[in-house]
């Protein structure tokens, strides 16, 4: 048997400072999640520094929106956000706008963490997610969600990504 890897796992709130780490971590997970959905010209306009510029808007938003970190031994590995519903037929009052983590770190738990950072245990909930990402629908499907039949077509970095909505 393997030695278990001693890592440092903290889950907290995104802060101002944390903006530049997270547009690097949001665009590799980007290009991990998505390149056998869209096309890598599109993925290779993915800006890290745009993605940092968001995340200092994130970052502001009131204590409606629940903006979390992973890091391990210091370093962004993962985020996480949740907030007001923004669909006119929102199933739910509560989104959970993403929940991103680099490949590395899957399977480790950390996802979990992230995602009990951004809801409360059993909050009515939905979200969307790309059609094709099993690994995501097994993820919330353990987390008590299921598929409610309504899907979209949303541009995505000038392409067209096919999403599914779940709800809890």
């Amino acid at each position: 048997m393997e030695p278990e890897l001693q890592t440092d796992i903290v889950v907290r709130p995104v802060r101002d400072v944390d903006a530049e780490a997270l547009g690097r971590v949001h665009a590799s997970c980007w290009h991990e999640t998505y390149d056998h959905l869209i096309s890598k010209a599109a993925l290779e306009k993915i800006s890290p520094r745009r993605m940092a510029e968001l995340w200092t808007h994130w970052a502001s938003q009131g204590p409606e929106f629940r903006m979390s970190a992973a890091l391990v031994d210091g370093e962004i590995v993962g985020f996480v956000g949740s907030g007001p519903a923004r669909d006119k037929d929102a199933p739910a009052l509560r989104e959970l706008y993403f929940i991103y983590l680099l490949d590395a770190f899957h399977g480790t738990g950390i996802g979990q963490r992230l995602f009990d950072a951004a809801v409360d245990e059993g909050e009515p909930l939905y979200l969307w997610v790309a059609e094709d990402n099993p690994r995501a629908h097994r993820f919330y499907a353990r987390n008590g969600f299921a598929l409610d039949g309504a899907s979209h077509t949303e541009p995505f970095l000038g392409e067209t990504l096919t999403e599914v909505r779940f709800v809890r």
